[in-house]
């Protein structure tokens, strides 16, 4: 299965599970739905990550598997900072941010510590993979637990 069908898929699944099912990927890891309108075509994309809480706000890493180049949902976020992220069946607006200095020094161990894929992907790629933030718009969000 390629990792098209298998995303849209694992969407599916945890839709229709309220992210009871394929809502993480063991050892505590979280995942979450981020729905961004394609830089070029406009269309809502929906991407399953795995994300790390900080505080209300959803880090995420823009490493495309360790790929040499970024991730589309990054590019497209990198287009229109605004999106939604799905957390079960909460659906909370976000605009994103790509962490730097001392915000990114502070995240990237944490997110090593909380991901040894993420810390694998950083050890490998030939290029910087961006942490990547993703902020509630309204000041009632509250991060899924």
């Amino acid at each position: 299965m390629n990792y098209k069908t298998f995303s849209k898929f694992h969407t599916w699944v945890y839709r229709a599970s309220g992210g009871l099912i394929m809502g993480s990927v063991g050892a505590g890891r979280r995942v979450l739905l981020l729905n961004a309108r394609g830089r070029k075509s406009g269309a809502l994309r929906t991407t399953p990550l795995v994300y790390m809480a900080d505080g209300e706000r959803f880090v995420v890493y823009g490493s495309n598997s360790g790929s040499e180049t970024p991730p589309a949902w990054l590019l497209n976020l990198q287009a229109n900072p605004h999106a939604e992220v799905e957390g079960g069946k909460k659906h909370i607006p976000v605009k994103m941010h790509i962490a730097r200095g001392e915000e990114e020094a502070r995240l990237m161990p944490l997110a090593h510590a909380y991901n040894a894929h993420w810390a694998g992907y950083h050890a490998t790629a030939k290029r910087h993979i961006p942490l990547v933030v993703l902020t509630p718009e309204q000041s009632d969000a509250a991060a899924m637990s």
